[in-house]
């Protein structure tokens, strides 16, 4: 299994065990679902039956998102200019950490995420009223913001991270 974790803060951000694509070569798309915990449930990473979700939540339950939850990723808001400046800093430090990767295709790297990261960007912008915005554990500002979105059916939820500003830890 293969763990993805924040390269700049360290926090995790998601794993392999959820499916996932990767999209436009810049970041990956990670499906995700609304879980319910009940008082005295115990994360164990299985799906509820659908029979269960259909239910109204019991007293003491609570609707999660199941990425979210797992690696305790923290709800905050943006406006667009606070969003634009954190990504402009985040950009440029994920590039930072590329060139210093010691990677001898670093250089060829760096120059394809940037060209990709702005393209991608505009698109996030585009549709900036869609996203609901979460940091890692640490909730350290400086680190990635996973966005949260919809698919077309308006009911299926996904993650979208910066492929660029992530690192595999095998497990």
């Amino acid at each position: 299994m293969l763990l993805y974790e924040d390269i700049i803060t360290g926090d995790e951000m998601f794993s392999d065990a959820f499916p996932m694509k990767l999209v436009d070569g810049i970041a990956y798309e990670v499906d995700c679902q609304m879980i319910v915990l009940k008082e005295g449930d115990v994360d164990i990473g299985a799906n509820p039956s659908a029979e269960e979700q259909e239910e109204a939540l019991e007293a003491g339950a609570i609707s999660v998102n199941n990425i979210a939850h797992s690696f305790r990723l923290q709800s905050t808001v943006y406006d667009k200019k606070a969003y634009l400046g954190h990504l402009k800093d985040y950009m440029k430090k994920v590039a930072e950490k590329l060139a210093e990767s010691g990677d001898p295709n670093a250089l060829a790297t760096v120059t394809d995420f940037k060209a990709k990261a702005n393209v991608f960007a505009k698109k996030i912008v585009g549709n900036f009223k869609d996203y609901e915005f979460y940091t890692g554990e640490s909730m350290n500002i400086e680190g990635m913001v996973a966005l949260l979105n919809y698919r077309e059916d308006g009911i299926t939820p996904y993650f979208t991270f910066w492929k660029h500003g992530l690192k595999e830890v095998k497990l």
